[in-house]
């Protein structure tokens, strides 16, 4: 798809969220508290997870084209602090890590993926677009557990509903349910529609929710419509359903929610 964050500004967006994960912990009371959002983790175990993340994906593009990725050792091979301070300090060169290794590689180069028939490349321009999801997310969970969430910023959550649909729903494993579509409007002024069948699920942009240019011009089975925020905190657990406005038949989301091609 055409006009996605061009590949220096998600790196940028990158160290920008990862800078204000950073401030979340450091001025968050307690480590050892719970983190709502990822009830199995305390606020010290996110940052293990978002630090040793980023560590693993600079050695998954350093590697390259793989079918599988390197071995957990390879980026698990140093403790991680647990005095505040240098936890933080580790965090930080955890995302140095990352960008320098991003940006050596640049956007076309090849590495492995965890999605495979999806309509996102196994790129590291993908790879860029998919981690700055990750570190926004992950953002939100740090502040929600310190007591101050804040939206995602814009520029990150347009971007993140199309990454979101194109890497985590798009799939040529057949969908089982009756063939249905849904479509995804966010008040920014942007729409998306994934057309789900025996063929898979395929995500195209709509300027119009009715265009009859669109791809399947017939009108949706269900539709949401949220802030761009909003839908991407939900597509990723933080939010239900409930939060969005939907219309239509609202049993296909529910199967949506619940599908997982892979299993």
């Amino acid at each position: 798809m055409d006009e996605t964050v061009e590949f220096p500004e998600l790196l940028r967006l990158i160290d920008e969220r990862a800078a204000a994960f950073r401030a979340a912990i450091a001025a968050a009371d307690d480590l050892a508290v719970p983190v709502p959002t990822c009830p199995e983790w305390t606020l010290f175990d996110l940052a293990r997870h978002v630090g040793e993340g980023r560590r693993k994906w600079a050695r998954i593009v350093t590697a390259g084209p793989a079918d599988a990725p390197p071995p957990a050792s390879s980026w698990q091979d140093r403790p991680v602090p647990g005095e505040r301070d240098a936890l933080v300090a580790w965090l930080a060169d955890s995302t140095r890590e990352l960008l320098d290794t991003l940006r050596q590689a640049g956007p076309e180069h090849g590495c492995w993926t965890w999605w495979g028939p999806s309509q996102s490349p196994q790129t590291c321009g993908a790879v860029a677009r998919h981690q700055l999801q990750e570190v926004a997310v992950h953002t939100y969970d740090a502040q929600l557990t310190a007591g101050a969430p804040r939206p995602l910023p814009p520029d990150v959550a347009v971007d993140g509903v199309e990454e979101f649909l194109v890497t985590c729903c798009a799939t040529t494993k057949p969908w089982p349910h009756e063939p249905a579509v849904v479509d995804y409007h966010i008040t920014e002024g942007r729409s998306w529609r994934i057309l789900l069948s025996a063929d898979g699920a395929r995500v195209s942009r709509r300027t119009t929710p009715t265009a009859a240019t669109q791809p399947s011009a017939a009108p949706a089975d269900a539709s949401a419509t949220a802030t761009a925020s909003d839908l991407v905190l939900h597509f990723y657990g933080r939010l239900p359903l409930d939060s969005l406005t939907v219309d239509g038949d609202r049993r296909v989301f529910d199967h949506l929610i619940a599908w997982d091609p892979d299993a």
